[in-house]
């Protein structure tokens, strides 16, 4: 299965390159020109990149994320969920290597096993970066007005934060 998977890449390649001989196409420069609109995308992203990158670091290191948790906390036990659940829910509409890496530790301290466990998996598996995913794709495409995408995507997130809570404690 391995070295399946090691031919795949050269088999692709070949494939592209024969398929441009055949229909007389440059492949090395359609090559060119598509690495070039590539680093122009890139370098039009970035600037907004590092604003989130800025604004996730700048959250995390001066305490809104604790007190926005500890605010949150008794919604959180009239719930009957885990508060330690809460930065996660607050951490991955922004962040995914952020949440990611809070998710382990969640489960590193209660286990994969354990009802904060689960729920952390599931919440983890079924939201999206909503900021980041908004940054990229718009970025990339020039649109400015997110009147409509930005609250649509947290309550996503929301959704997602309830139906996980739900679905653990019914299924779970």
């Amino acid at each position: 299965m391995e070295k399946i998977g090691a031919a795949a890449l050269p088999v692709i390649l070949g494939f592209i390159l024969l398929y441009g001989f055949f229909k007389n196409i440059d492949v090395f420069d359609s090559f060119v020109q598509g690495a070039k609109e590539g680093v122009h995308t890139t370098l039009g992203l970035l600037p907004t990149l590092i604003g989130l990158i800025l604004a996730v670091t700048m959250m995390r290191q001066s305490g809104l994320l604790e007190l926005l948790c500890s605010l949150m906390a008794p919604l959180a036990q009239a719930a009957r969920i885990d508060p330690e659940l809460l930065p996660l829910a607050l951490l991955r509409p922004v962040s995914g290597s952020g949440s990611s890496a809070y998710a382990l530790s969640l489960l590193q301290q209660f286990g994969p096993d354990s009802e904060t466990g689960r729920i952390a998996s599931v919440l983890t598996a079924s939201t999206e970066t909503t900021f980041y995913a908004i940054t990229v794709y718009f970025g990339a495409c020039g649109c400015k007005k997110l009147s409509y995408s930005v609250p649509a995507g947290l309550l996503g997130d929301t959704a997602a934060l309830a139906l996980s809570i739900i679905s653990v404690k019914i299924f779970g």
